[in-house]
């Protein structure tokens, strides 16, 4: 199943690019690669609720190996969704389809902060025994774990669901920022031991993801976001795992990101490889970031792309080639795969 000849995953490319080794090849895996695309995963998703689903670990092992299988990637990441530790603490919510998270009762007071106990493994003991189950068919590919960061799932919790313009969010942060401090700091709490859940078990990397945060200044950034982010990634720090942090429209908070505790930072495709490595320095591998639209584009167009953002990522300290956002749901799975290929095929030596 691995592309790898390696015969640990701690010795494998992604593992190395992570830590600014030498690579036989640039590794690459996809965001959102563990479904949507995929024929197999709709088949074994079909009747099954999304939550419900993250809660099976058949169905999460399986899930999580189909682009491995398929692809030839150079990394899984555990199928999951980003509030699923929040459900496991006991906020009432579903994800609904062509919507996302939806919050029964948003959190807007004080009192809401009680609804929010700190996570234990106890509360996600599925997430364990599917990363055993993942473990003993990946063989040397390493998986990675992840989670929301706190301002992303602060963000779904405030507005009750996703929002274009996070107003009661932003309203919150500078209205009341004690309350949005504590609210963080839980979160980091939920964050930071959902990483350390899925480490503990056996996941090579973890990655936190902050899909809604490019919506701030990067002194709102610094002042209200990033001692959160440090937080729930030093969860892990004692772990000895690579820690990857990407947010979306994330140019002008690149270095702040970085800083926040990662050793690779995820780049969107609104900016270049080149122009995040003169933002970041030497001191951060960085992953990224072909334009997911692109996937639909013709073969010639679609190789062009890629070589340029591997020749762009050669010049950093370490490159995971990824797409600077995740997989669209329509796109050919089999370009995906050529993908793949042209990258190991482009990059090899």
């Amino acid at each position: 199943m691995t592309p790898s000849s390696t015969k640990s995953p701690r010795d494998s490319a992604l593992v190395r690019a992570a830590r600014r080794q030498s690579v036989p090849h640039t590794p690459v895996w996809f965001m959102r690669q563990a479904g949507r695309s995929l024929p197999e995963y709709r088949k074994v998703r079909e009747g099954v609720a999304m939550l419900d689903s993250c809660r099976r670990p058949e169905l999460v092992a399986e899930i999580t190996l189909q682009p491995v299988r398929r692809h030839g990637v150079d990394a899984a990441i555990l199928f999951s969704d980003i509030v699923v530790p929040l459900a496991a603490v006991g906020v009432e919510l579903d994800i609904v389809p062509g919507v996302g998270p939806v919050i029964a009762q948003p959190f807007r007071t004080h009192a809401d902060l009680d609804r929010l106990p700190e996570l234990t493994p106890e509360h996600v003991p599925y997430i364990t025994e599917a990363v055993g189950m993942v473990l003993a068919e990946l063989g040397a590919t390493p998986l990675i774990g992840f989670a929301g960061a706190p301002f992303t799932l602060a963000s779904y919790l405030v507005e009750g669901g996703p929002s274009k313009n996070h107003e009661h969010t932003k309203a919150m942060m500078h209205g009341d920022p004690e309350l949005w401090q504590e609210l963080c700091a839980r979160l980091a709490q939920i964050a930071g031991a959902f990483l350390r859940v899925q480490a503990q078990a056996g996941a090579s990397v973890v990655q936190l993801f902050d899909s809604w945060v490019g919506v701030l200044s990067r002194k709102d950034y610094e002042t209200y976001v990033q001692p959160h982010s440090r937080a729930a990634l030093s969860a892990v720090d004692d772990l000895d795992v690579p820690k990857i942090h990407f947010g979306t429209g994330t140019g002008e908070l690149l270095a702040a990101m970085g800083a926040a505790g990662a050793d690779v930072v995820g780049v969107d495709f609104r900016t270049s490889l080149t122009d995040a490595r003169a933002r970041l320095g030497d001191g951060y591998a960085v992953q990224g970031n072909l334009d997911p639209a692109l996937l639909f584009a013709p073969w010639p167009a679609l190789e062009r792309a890629v070589r340029s953002i591997v020749t762009e990522g050669a010049q950093a300290p370490g490159h995971i080639f990824n797409l600077g956002h995740g997989v669209l749901p329509d796109t050919d799975p089999e370009v995906l795969t050529r993908v793949v290929d042209l990258v190991h095929e482009a990059s090899a030596g």
